[in-house]
């Protein structure tokens, strides 16, 4: 059994979800998982193993989940680590995953890391829960990609089951890390 920290910095909730649904297969599968938003600025010291999880918003992340990857970098590389990517351009109409690759790339070079493992799944779109002027900004951007706009109701495009075979596989990994 291994200790595994999942870092998450989260805009809407939609990453730290899937943040929590990877901690319970993990937890499943056998190890010590611990869920903490980057702003809590965790140490990895203590994990064996670490997953940073982070929503894009306007094709960028959070400053302090960039930040917070540089200063862990040295001791990300040290452990089985993994980086996942929360994009509304991912999944649903028209979805557009070079775009959400380039973010993802983008990250990488910012923060110095590279992950053993990447992945990207696809977001919500909260409308109900924005703002008026987020709403709208955010109306605007997905309806020009040819995305959903009714404002009246959410949008989940998550694919769950690609986050539990996500989380299944790095469990498997872990696990024949921490047998060697």
């Amino acid at each position: 059994m291994s200790a595994i920290l999942i870092v998450h910095s989260s805009f809407d909730g939609q990453t730290e979800r899937i943040a929590a649904r990877i901690a319970g297969v993990l937890r499943r599968s056998g190890h010590q998982v611990e869920v903490r938003p980057v702003d809590a600025h965790p140490s990895v010291s203590g994990f064996d193993a670490v997953i940073v999880g982070g929503a894009v918003r306007i094709g960028t992340y959070a400053r302090a989940l960039r930040t917070w990857a540089r200063e862990m970098e040295p001791a990300l590389r040290m452990r089985p680590n993994a980086f996942f990517s929360v994009c509304l351009s991912a999944a649903g109409p028209r979805a557009n995953l070079e775009e959400a690759q380039r973010c993802v790339d983008k990250f990488k070079a910012q923060s110095d890391w590279e992950p053993h493992d990447t992945r990207i799944f696809g977001g919500a779109l909260p409308y109900r829960r924005y703002n008026m002027a987020l709403r709208l900004m955010m109306r605007f951007i997905v309806g020009r990609a040819g995305g959903d706009t009714d404002t009246s109701r959410d949008y989940e495009y998550t694919d769950w089951d690609a986050v539990e075979g996500f989380a299944r596989g790095f469990a498997r990994r872990v696990a024949l890390v921490h047998a060697a």
